[in-house]
């Protein structure tokens, strides 16, 4: 039986890699092990871009999603009013190339970031608030038949993996 690679966001195995600079590290058991097997693959779409930590905060414009980024419908935007779309594309191609490198046909990503968010972003107002939706590289992994799951739903992976 082939043991199936995990694409993970870099910050939820404690690198720093966030936009504020912070790691959003996910204490989990089945993450542990995982990560002891030699099972994860991780990625940070931005770091990997070129953009620096910490950089400005980002978000989809006008309550767009990733969807909208990828067909070219939609911005993505700092707080200051930068366009950092096209880092953020390179950064989706880059992990969806480290996704097929691997072999990962499962992602496990920080929910509300534009990048990797999978359930929830947030609107483009920086006012914090939530919609529901993707950020472009859970889009494109998707769109290209990796399974993503938020690390709020490691459980949910650890099923379709069939293990618990």
């Amino acid at each position: 039986m082939t043991v199936s690679k995990i694409l993970v966001s870099a910050c939820l195995l404690g690198r720093p890699v966030r936009y504020d600079g912070s790691a959003k590290t996910l204490e989990d058991t089945l993450l542990d092990r995982w990560v002891a097997q030699g099972r994860t693959v991780s990625v940070c779409p931005e770091v990997m871009a070129g953009l620096p930590t910490p950089r400005p905060p980002a978000e989809i414009a006008e309550g767009r999603d990733g969807a909208a980024v990828l067909g070219g419908d939609a911005r993505i935007i700092e707080i200051g009013g930068a366009d950092v779309t096209a880092a953020f594309l390179a950064g989706a191609r880059i992990a969806l190339d480290q996704a097929m490198r691997h072999d990962c046909r499962y992602a496990l990503l920080t929910d509300g970031s534009p990048s990797c968010g999978s359930g929830f972003i947030y609107d483009g107002s920086f006012s914090g608030r939530r919609i529901d939706g993707a950020g472009v590289t859970a889009a494109l992994l998707r769109q290209h038949g990796v399974a993503v799951f938020s690390h709020r739903d490691i459980g949910a992976l650890a099923a379709v993996l069939g293990e618990s």
